[in-house]
């Protein structure tokens, strides 16, 4: 079994795989990015870059020759970057409910023109803070049980502001190495719609559907651990 790399998305850490590592049949490992968990560091001067060598890094401390990388919502713009240091050692990507931008394009650009405006028109940046659990139990919650929630959102950390509004280069994708999509159904933050737009950007790219809200690690850990055994084996 080739190991799995896991990585989080935003206002999240590595925590949010717990449920989901037991089912794997190989070795994984979750990694925390900069500005949570075991990597502390100053969340307005944290980068697609500085996220992309951390993962790298890790990668090493294992001792992991070959990986498949898998990342979650947010982490679909730094994949790329650490893809590009990875080089040849990543065997296979997995995007689950991922957000990639076109090609010199922001996370932040992908949103609705009426959200951005929101956004804008407070006239300053927003202070990082976990989401507020109204908004989680509209936007995460949708699909979990009462007690899948509370967990999820006992794991919920500030995120770092500079991930949404960098360009994202695709360039590391125009490789070669064969990439997955999975497709959450119930998404209340990455439309399934809007997914498949962002599947065309990371190129020739099969899609597996799972009928899930985002958090499918945590709503339904063993179909999304199904689909990592057959590509990790």
């Amino acid at each position: 079994m080739t190991p799995i790399v896991l990585v989080h998305g935003g206002g999240l850490d590595r925590r949010c795989w717990d449920r989901l590592l037991p089912l794997l049949h190989g070795p994984a490992l979750a990694v925390d990015l900069p500005g949570r968990g075991s990597h502390p560091a100053t969340l307005g001067a944290v980068s697609l870059a500085l996220c992309a060598a951390s993962v790298r890094d890790d990668v090493d401390a294992a001792g992991f020759d070959d990986v498949v990388l898998v990342g979650h919502s947010l982490a679909g713009c730094s994949m790329p970057a650490t893809i590009a240091l990875l080089g040849e050692r990543v065997r296979h990507a997995v995007f689950v409910a991922c957000t990639v931008p076109e090609n010199g394009r922001s996370a932040f650009d992908t949103l609705d023109p009426e959200i951005q405006a929101m956004i804008k028109a407070t006239g300053k940046p927003l202070e990082p803070r976990p989401m507020d659990e109204s908004m989680a139990r509209l936007v995460l919650g949708n699909d979990l049980t009462e007690e899948q929630f509370t967990w999820c959102v006992e794991r919920l950390v500030p995120e770092a502001p500079g991930l949404t509004t960098e360009p994202v280069d695709l360039s590391p994708l125009h490789t070669p190495m064969p990439r997955m999509w999975v497709r959450t159904l119930q998404d209340m933050i990455v439309p399934a719609a809007k997914q498949l737009r962002f599947a065309q950007n990371v190129g020739d790219c099969p899609v597996v559907d799972l009928d899930t809200g985002h958090m499918c690690m945590i709503g339904q850990p063993s179909a999304l651990a199904s689909i990592l055994n057959e590509v990790a084996g």
